[in-house]
């Protein structure tokens, strides 16, 4: 028994999802170990090999992890408790800026668009065996990619870029292959990659992009996939630079067997270039989603990649849901060619509250980081106390747990809906909330 929670089960799936709900339910909490093998056995009355099946099969499913002599124990944050769980409650009439969501004054109507698209949808209505990829989209999609120095390929269509990130790497690797990822990174990929059952190996970043040194070490240590924001990364802000990406392909043209992953979902609010690393490797994707420029609801990304790649991706789709909606995608189309989005203007709004604010702390003394994007990275010395205090003075940021594995406390400032007003009272909260408490003098 753990704590108050007996496993239970006498075959491998029983086991494994008795575990597993345990732990959805809390009742066992990141970082508790696990009985050993034999002791579980044992107390189960079955074979060993049953509470190995039992263990091999959580550990494929990021439920839990093994090292060694220490034995298993569950995830720090396994699948089944996400990092979107690190929520930071804001006070009534308090300012939320933790979500991470665009500004919707700078998003487009999609009526008209939407409208459009379902009356063509009325003309020609999607049936069963059509090409699951509308020709307008493709045509567009690629043109843009070819502009921005992407290598010709393929494209489909997926519901975001994270399904896109899931279908690629479920198309190449297995459970317990590395993936090199950045740290700090997009909380949601953290999560996603362990709960595919792959392992993942910190990649540090700065304001140029991921680190090339730490992207040799990951990739001599085994790792056989890497995934990059090329723009607006997410925390951080960082950008990938003309010099960084040499660099980093340099890096990639040693080890060309690894799976090359970049998310432009920065594409349409940066006014920053684009530098690629895609065409360094045997097998590469390039995905972009409409969902930071047009709105989130809109689940259409393109996806770009080597024949191979995609090819096993439309393969799986076909097996799954079968296509990402042809009125979504004709919508997109829409958006796209209509200038629906001042792409200029949203990333110059963007980018004068992001460096609005880098600005306002900097006077105070408080370092940040925002190169492009949606977001300020603010290194704190105590993640925890900086939250809690900034939430009591009406300011609710993200704690950069959330975006974390070795990297060093921080918090994440969604600056989207930031007004000029706002800038200075921020700051000023920021910079005091990031001070060292004053020390208590007893006696």
């Amino acid at each position: 028994m753990l704590g108050e929670y007996p496993i239970e089960g006498r075959g491998a799936a029983e086991i494994a999802a008795s575990v597993e709900r345990a732990v959805g339910a809390g009742e066992l909490r990141p970082g508790q170990p696990l009985p050993p093998l034999r002791e579980l056995a044992t107390r189960l009355g079955v074979n060993p090999n049953t509470v190995a099946a039992a263990y091999r099969t959580l550990r494929e499913r990021g439920v839990i992890e093994t090292s060694g002599r220490r034995g298993s124990r569950i995830r720090p944050k396994p699948a089944t408790t996400g990092r979107e769980e690190l929520r930071v409650e804001v006070p009534a009439g308090g300012r939320d800026l933790a979500a991470g969501n665009p500004d919707p004054a700078l998003l487009p109507r999609l009526a008209p668009a939407l409208a459009a698209a379902a009356e063509e949808g009325d003309r020609r209505p999607v049936l069963y065996g059509d090409d699951p990829v509308d020709p307008d989209l493709v045509r567009v999609a690629r043109a843009e990619l070819d502009a921005d120095g992407v290598p010709d390929g393929p494209l489909t269509v997926t519901s975001g870029s994270l399904d896109a990130i899931e279908r690629v790497l479920a198309a190449h690797l297995k459970p317990g292959d590395a993936v090199a990822v950045e740290d700090p990174g997009w909380g949601s990929v953290l999560d996603l990659v362990p709960a595919l059952g792959l392992r993942t190996v910190p990649v540090g970043v700065d304001d140029d992009g991921p680190s090339p040194d730490d992207l040799r070490r990951a990739l001599e240590s085994g790792a056989r996939a890497l995934i990059v924001t090329d723009r607006a990364q997410n925390p951080t802000g960082a950008s990938v630079t003309a010099a960084r990406a040499r660099a980093l392909r340099a890096v990639l043209r040693e080890h060309p067997q690894t799976l090359l992953i970049e998310d432009d979902h920065g594409h349409g609010i940066v006014g920053l270039p684009l530098h690629p690393l895609a065409g360094t490797t045997r097998h590469w994707a390039v995905v972009r989603s409409a969902s930071k420029a047009y709105g989130p609801d809109l689940r259409v990304a393109v996806l770009a990649g080597d024949p191979v790649t995609i090819d096993r991706v439309r393969g799986r789709q076909r097996l799954g849901p079968g296509w990402v909606s042809l009125l979504l995608q004709r919508t997109v189309v829409r958006l796209w060619t209509q200038g629906a989005v001042d792409r200029t203007a949203v990333a110059k709004a963007y980018g004068a509250r992001r460096d609005a604010l880098v600005g306002a702390l900097a006077e105070r003394g408080v370092a940040s980081h925002g190169r492009s994007g949606m977001n300020v990275w603010v290194p704190v010395p105590d993640e925890t106390g900086a939250v809690a205090r900034l939430v009591q003075r009406g300011w609710g940021v993200a704690p950069g747990a959330r975006f974390r594995l070795n990297s060093g406390p921080a918090i994440r400032i969604t600056i989207s809906t930031l007004t000029e007003k706002d800038i200075g009272p921020l700051a000023e909260a920021v910079a005091a909330a990031v001070r060292p408490s004053p020390a208590r003098v007893y006696g």
